[in-house]
């Protein structure tokens, strides 16, 4: 009998080895299909899912597997995101990321009886979009990464390159979630300094130059954008003739500035869309418990100006890049191109 346990024991251990030689996953499975949305096509977005894509590749030569990776793009259209969702269930995908806020939301509600599991990427508050319970316990079938901004680190920047500002314009989309929370803390923190604000919003391109027609005639110093995807799909229209009216424009991505911004701060969405892909492997291959799993949050010290826009302000680079970095882990430069592809 002890010989046979033995025989047992030792043949036990034999095919663990082999299953770690072939790459066997916690989950036991080889293929896993991942269904990816996009909320709008810009160069942020496109580069997070570049790398999204890339990362999952490299995954899956290290581990053994494949990921079947479907990539699709609502362009801002509910009813063409509730069909693609609709369209991922029916499926059976393994697995859902949502590129930004609304794409999330809509996963979520739509995964709330089937339980899919749904890693978000780039949204900007998680709590407040109802997303999570909190960010260390997401409490749900949902986690992800976001892209928070550090809205006083950007008015400081404004004010270390101008300290005689007196009217700042802030430029959004009052239908995106993600610029909520960052307009009101820009509002609170030029508030307490004592400078005046003018708002003024848009939903389309059109209505973006619009209004940055309407902050040049209101002979506003600077203009503040968050993170928000409408305005970063415009900047490459308003660009220029804010740089002519001799007005910086401040904004939450790098992207913007890689579009004529005369600044981006933030995160770097590479290495966001790295890790998302890493949270999304984490699920599927090693098993974790997606409940449990932490949202990622990252250090968004990085200061990317325009060169181009730079010196069509009339800017120096060496002095505004030694003005802002006591306020940044970073300053670097950049040139206007409309994806980071092109550079």
């Amino acid at each position: 009998m002890k010989k046979i346990i033995a025989i047992a024991l030792a043949l036990t251990l034999v095919f663990s080895l082999a299953a770690c030689a072939t790459g066997e996953t916690d989950t036991g499975k080889k293929t896993f299909s991942v269904g990816i949305c996009n909320f709008v096509d810009d160069a942020s977005l496109n580069q997070i899912i570049e790398n999204i894509e890339a990362r999952l590749k490299a995954i899956g030569e290290e581990k053994g597997v494949t990921f079947n990776v479907k990539v699709e793009n609502c362009n801002t259209d509910a009813n063409v995101l509730n069909q693609i969702i609709a369209d991922f269930i029916a499926s059976d995908v393994d697995l859902m990321v949502g590129v930004a806020t609304p794409v999330a939301m809509a996963m979520q509600a739509a995964t709330e009886d089937n339980k899919t599991p749904v890693i978000f990427a780039a949204v900007s508050d998680p709590l407040s979009a109802g997303l999570v319970d909190s960010l260390e316990n997401p409490g749900h079938n949902i986690s992800g990464t976001s892209d928070f901004l550090d809205t006083n680190a950007v008015m400081n920047l404004i004010f270390a390159q101008d300290p005689d500002a007196d009217k700042i314009g802030l430029l959004y989309n009052v239908s995106e979630d993600s610029s909520a929370t960052p307009i009101a803390a820009a509002k609170e923190y030029l508030g307490a300094k004592g400078v005046s604000y003018i708002e003024r919003t848009g939903t389309t391109v059109d209505e973006v130059m619009i209004a940055a027609q309407a902050l040049i005639a209101d002979g506003v110093d600077a203009i503040f954008t968050p993170t928000d995807n409408t305005i970063m799909k415009s900047e490459l229209a308003i660009y220029e003739m804010l740089a002519q009216a001799g007005i910086p424009h401040y904004t939450g991505a790098d992207s913007f500035a890689l579009n004529g911004a005369f600044l981006g701060y933030g995160v770097d969405y590479a290495n966001l869309g790295v890790e998302t892909a890493n949270m999304v492997a984490d699920v599927l291959v090693n098993g974790k418990d997606i409940s449990t799993l932490a949202v990622k949050t990252f250090d968004n010290g990085t200061a990317t100006i325009n060169t181009e826009t730079c010196a069509a302000l009339g800017l120096d680079y060496d002095t505004v890049a030694a003005a802002f970095a006591p306020y940044c882990t970073k300053v670097q430069p950049i040139t206007t191109a409309e994806s980071f592809s092109d550079l």
